[in-house]
């Protein structure tokens, strides 16, 4: 049973979809920098928005404090100013001296003050005497300008002490909050974290995996939404779990019930005397068989309770064995080894993979089939019209077919579910200019001395050289 390959009219589909998902995505300006990836986190995004706002706020109220104390300050050194210059203001009107801070047009009062006494008002303004700040409060006296001047000194001091207070208290106030805010966020990201952890351990096959956040166990906690979304992860899993071991259970079960009818099947049909009509019982029996064989085996390839008995193995000659046998079946198959490579492997079902992708590539595919070992790597290409976008996309799908082709699609998803047991990647792919390419990474086994002995069959080529130069950099059968 092979898991069937469809022809496609369109056999560039994968490529236009890539194409439109990148014009889908947002394009960056090239002129602007890219940002690192830490950028992108939720504690730096925090912290950024926690300054911003600490910022925010110390501003606001420095400004609001700084703006009040000022005002307070100005308006008491201009009352002092201003009594000054009434008590100046009577004792030239009644001829006696003026005071010391009390004189006629002096020679440093600002000109807009100045302007404004010999207008006959009065006023006062702020500048600098002597490099001294100094209030000056002016008055009309006889077209002349009567003045007073009060040292802003110890006021000016007052107001910059004031603000270095408000800006170093701010910085503090900032850093605590920071500190205390990154403190409380990373609480929150860790168990975010643990949670994205365990949804990737269930996406690749742990549905043991649990966050069993304390919050969602203890009835009298109140939860947050961290720990509700751990829940929903939890019970999410738990609810897969169960529907996947029913269904690997139905289908082992299935399979097993099949098993002792289609053997009594299988014997009657072989007593039915030759003909047509015996050789369909029989070709359909065969398959019905094959077929069982094949849900037990993805049955216990879900269930993960295979045992895999690894060793290390030559694999040019793993291939040739498959390749004969594929040979011997009646199928052409073109044998290619670019570099000889040894890797650790479970010799049967590196065989039975191997086997199932030759197999349907010549069911599904054109010929000719190459089947190529380049180093760990083995590759089999037919030159048909290559994979379909839905194998592509989401790998084998059991029991998906198309209308016309053959199997029951479980070959493929065999296949990938040894390679899995034993370590190795398999991918798929169509190759440029036509045709679908099945490649199998295996762990490689490297020789350190060239003195390991190498547990296989060279199928006659006799034993590899001892300083582990290649027999051939290409040899093909």
């Amino acid at each position: 049973m092979r898991s069937r390959r469809t022809r496609l009219h369109r056999p560039h589909d994968g490529t236009r979809t890539a194409r439109a998902a990148r014009a889908r995505r947002p394009r960056r300006h090239p002129l602007l920098p890219r940002l690192p990836a830490w950028t992108a986190t939720l504690t730096w995004k925090a912290a950024l928005f926690i300054t911003v706002m600490c910022c925010a706020l110390a501003a606001l109220l420095g400004a609001l404090v700084h703006v009040s104390v000022t005002r307070q300050t100005v308006d008491q050194a201009r009352e002092k100013a201003l009594a000054r210059l009434e008590d100046v203001t009577e004792a030239y009107e009644a001829g006696e001296p003026l005071a010391r801070f009390g004189e006629i047009d002096p020679p440093g009062l600002p000109a807009e003050l100045r302007n404004l006494a010999l207008r006959g008002k009065r006023g006062t303004v702020v500048s600098d005497f002597q490099d001294r700040p100094t209030m000056w409060a002016a008055g009309p006296a006889d077209g002349r300008a009567i003045a007073v001047r009060v040292d802003y000194t110890l006021s000016a001091d007052t107001i910059s002490n004031l603000d270095r207070a408000i800006l170093g208290s701010s910085v503090l106030a900032i850093g605590a909050t920071l500190l205390v805010g990154a403190f409380a966020v990373s609480r929150v990201t860790r168990r975010l974290h643990l949670t994205a952890q365990v949804a990737r351990r269930i996406s690749a096959g742990d549905l043991d995996a649990r966050v069993n956040d304390p919050r969602t166990k203890d009835p009298s906690r109140r939860e947050d939404e961290v720990a509700t979304v751990s829940g929903a992860l939890d019970t999410m899993a738990s609810t897969l779990q169960e529907k996947l071991l029913n269904e690997q259970r139905f289908t082992a079960d299935v399979a097993h019930e099949l098993r002792t009818p289609l053997t009594g099947l299988s014997a009657a049909a072989e007593l039915l005397p030759p003909g047509r009509p015996s050789e369909l019982v029989q070709d359909r029996v065969r398959t019905m068989r094959a077929l069982t064989e094949d849900l037990l085996e993805i049955s216990r390839l879900d269930a993960g309770g295979e045992t895999v008995d690894l060793d290390i193995h030559e694999l040019a000659p793993l291939a040739e064995r498959v390749v004969r046998a594929v040979r011997a079946a009646g199928s052409e198959t073109e044998l290619r080894i670019v570099r000889p490579a040894s890797v650790e492997t479970d010799k049967r079902r590196l065989e039975r993979v191997l086997g199932n992708l030759i197999t349907n590539a010549h069911t599904h595919g054109d010929r000719p089939v190459v089947v190529s070992v380049d180093g760990p790597v083995v590759s089999v290409r037919d030159h048909g019209t290559g994979y379909p976008s839905y194998l592509l996309e989401h790998g084998p799908q059991r029991f998906r077919t198309e209308s016309g082709s053959k199997g029951h699609g479980l070959g493929l998803t065999i296949a990938v579910g040894q390679a899995a047991a034993i370590g190795a990647k398999l991918e798929f792919s169509n190759a440029p200019d036509g045709g679908a390419v099945a490649r199998l990474r295996l762990p490689e086994y490297v020789h350190l001395g060239g003195h390991e002995d190498v547990d296989e069959d060279r199928g006659g080529n006799g034993p590899a050289p001892a300083d582990g130069t290649p027999e051939s950099t290409d040899k093909r059968t």
